[in-house]
């Protein structure tokens, strides 16, 4: 996976994309149905096949502890306690608790977002459909002019822009309040409302201060009272870090098994990923959404928020693929609909999936990161695969066969993609267009997405099964191609997790910057040598005194450019890390340093109009190549410049 997307993934990003792209994308190719009878879903047989899978699983990936909970026809199936909270050295690990220990649950916060929405819909407060900027006690900066509304933020189509800072925020600082979280430097919006899914913390933060500004109280303490409280949610908190009296029940966070302890991470804004609760905090949850249920919402406003939100008027050929539900992430698995939520922090990786048809639900949390980045994905992808499969087992009859089309529109769609959920006003866009996405025409009129692998890290061969939609071969994912006007408009990987084709001005930019940085690397690593060349020889420099100026001028903008090589490598790194928020001032370093070197470009082309001109007036085959050299140093800096524009590492905006 490329190194924005790993980071992306780190930080909530993509949480969606990597759980469910490797789960539950949708109804697909599948195999035949197993002559097998599924066994009831009963707490003695859940707590062997969870026994039977877990601990060998949390051993192999170095998860120091994970927490699990299983509802079903209405109550709860187990919750199980798996490793320990706290890894100490000593040997004496105190044992997950289901019923106490206090696990973060990341981005599925997003869920209690959205049901209190969906509280105030039932009430009659809000509309999912009016401007959100009627409920709200600021200007909200938009770009197009369709409005942003409550139903657009909770499905990741209102178009903002992707933003990673503040996040997950310094440990030893307090959590900006939810309003500064969303009037404080809010992300650019580039994409018009409902058209393309971008998963964003910002659009649910926004929801949640809707929420507050509609009941007059703080966030917090209305989903204490309407959500936590009624439905039976002891011990679940939105403090950060959770208050005195549950410090003894929070699990510790790590990078690893033996690893370093990661701190208590401050999440922003905190509805969008901040809760902390017990096993038994998350199958009251699940029971509250389910079927038969009316300790939240009642019936038909359930069904409302459990329905596809967007249609094909919004979305386009997006819709043939999952979509999402009013939080949820819509898809299924052997033909039973799913709803399902991913959660990521750096130490902390959950998944929730609701069968709201079959009345059940899993969730499972690990509070470490494990020896391989991907290693809780693929624990919480094989659990919900393993569990889907078990107890409910796919019964459909037939395969999906290909389409006459499908070598046709393979050809058409291969080419390199964008991720929607990115940053396109600051230096971050550069970030992004060296993470493109391949879509591969394979044999036997098959396409492969280089996102979108199987447990081993291999591209999946997807087949198309109706017009421009695609799915697993003998899998069950399903991805959706808008085609508009003889153009690939969107790729729908999962419901908030679109792909776009990278333009042609951004598709150059990673072999440009290789190429121009290699030409630029050269000249400057020749430019010692070659004096050091002629102080050996004794030759003196047959340069004029312009030239030689000119020369040292290019050097010292050379120069500039391995300094700001050397800042961008640091912010890169830290982006790509764990590592504390990047200071504005290394950025600004970073980007002077990167325009002295763009400017380069002056002296450059005055070099090599004075060697052209000696080359012209006194022909010699040194002389000659001497300008063709000066010329490709020239082309090195506007590739350069391109990088650098393009690619908006001098925007003025440092906000990432």
């Amino acid at each position: 996976m490329h190194l924005v997307v790993r980071r992306l993934v780190r930080t909530g990003a993509l949480a969606m994309a990597v759980g469910l792209l490797l789960s539950l994308g949708a109804a697909g190719a599948h195999a035949a149905p197993r002559a097998v009878e599924a066994p009831e879903l009963t707490r003695e047989d859940v707590n062997a096949w969870l026994d039977g899978m877990l601990p060998s699983l949390l051993e192999r990936e170095a998860i120091v502890g994970a927490t699990v909970a299983v509802v079903g026809d209405g109550g709860v199936v187990t919750e199980r306690g798996y490793g320990a909270v706290e890894d100490a050295s000593d040997g004496a690990q105190a044992p997950v608790v289901p019923e106490e220990s206090l696990f973060r649950i990341g981005s599925i916060s997003k869920l209690v977002t959205a049901t209190a929405v969906m509280q105030l819909v039932e009430r009659d407060l809000v509309d999912l459909d009016a401007p959100v900027g009627e409920y709200l006690d600021f200007s909200l900066e938009t770009r197009f002019a369709t409005p942003v509304t409550l139903r657009h933020l909770l499905t990741h189509t209102a178009g903002f822009e992707d933003k990673v800072a503040g996040v997950i925020g310094d440990p030893t600082a307090a959590a900006p309040s939810l309003r500064e979280a969303v009037t404080v430097d809010p992300p650019e919006q580039i994409f018009e409302p409902g058209t393309t899914p971008a998963y964003s913390n910002y659009s649910n933060g926004l929801a949640a201060y809707v929420v507050e500004q509609v009941v007059g109280e703080p966030y917090a303490k209305y989903v204490q009272r309407e959500i936590f409280d009624p439905a039976g949610m002891s011990n679940a908190t939105l403090d950060q870090p959770v208050a005195a009296s549950q410090q003894e029940n929070m699990s510790h966070g790590y990078a690893y098994a033996g690893g370093d302890e990661i701190p208590f991470e401050m999440n922003s804004p905190a509805p969008a990923g901040a809760i902390s609760a017990t096993a038994s905090d998350m199958s009251a949850f699940m029971l509250a959404l389910l079927p038969g249920s009316t300790a939240l919402l009642q019936p038909a406003s359930l069904d409302e928020m459990q329905a596809p939100a967007l249609s094909e008027e919004q979305l386009g050929g997006l819709a043939a693929g999952p979509r999402m539900a009013v939080g949820f992430f819509g898809g299924d698995r052997n033909g039973h609909r799913i709803l399902s939520h991913g959660g990521d922090l750096t130490a902390f990786h959950a998944q929730l999936d609701l069968y709201p048809d079959d009345r059940a639900g899993i969730y499972i949390s690990l509070n470490s990161t494990g020896i391989r980045g991907d290693g809780t994905t693929a624990i919480r992808d094989m659990l919900s695969r393993a569990f889907s499969d078990r107890y409910f087992p796919d019964e459909r009859d037939d395969a999906s066969a290909a389409t006459e089309t499908a070598g046709e529109h393979a050809d058409a769609i291969a080419g390199a993609y964008q991720v929607a959920r990115r940053s396109e006003s600051t230096f971050m866009r550069l970030f992004f267009a060296l993470s493109a996405v391949d879509v591969v025409r394979g044999g036997g009129s098959t396409v492969s997405i280089s996102a979108l692998t199987d447990a081993s890290g291999a591209p999946v061969d997807l087949i198309e099964v109706e017009p421009w939609v695609w799915e697993e071969v003998e899998g069950q994912r399903r991805v959706a191609v808008d085609y508009e006007n003889g153009e690939v408009r969107a790729i729908g990987l999962n419901p908030a997790f679109a792909l776009q084709p990278m333009p042609a001005t951004s598709a150059v930019l990673p072999m440009l910057a290789g190429v121009s940085g290699a030409i630029l690397l050269l000249t400057l690593l020749s430019a010692p040598l070659m004096w050091l060349l002629r102080r050996w020889y004794q030759q003196p420099s047959q340069a004029t005194r312009s030239e030689s100026v000119l020369s040292w001028t290019r050097c010292a903008c050379l120069l500039a450019l391995a300094c700001a090589g050397v800042l961008w490598g640091v912010i890169a790194s830290a982006l790509l890390s764990d590592a504390p928020p990047v200071s504005e001032a290394l950025i600004r370093g970073a980007q002077v340093l990167t325009l002295v070197a763009v400017l380069g470009v002056v002296p450059a082309v005055l070099l090599a109009v004075i060697r052209g001109r000696r080359a012209w007036n006194e022909p010699s085959r040194r002389g000659w190549l001497r300008c063709i050299a000066a010329l490709i140093v020239v082309a090195g800096f506007f590739g350069l410049g391109y990088v650098a524009v393009i690619g908006g590492l001098l925007a003025p905006s440092i906000s990432y």
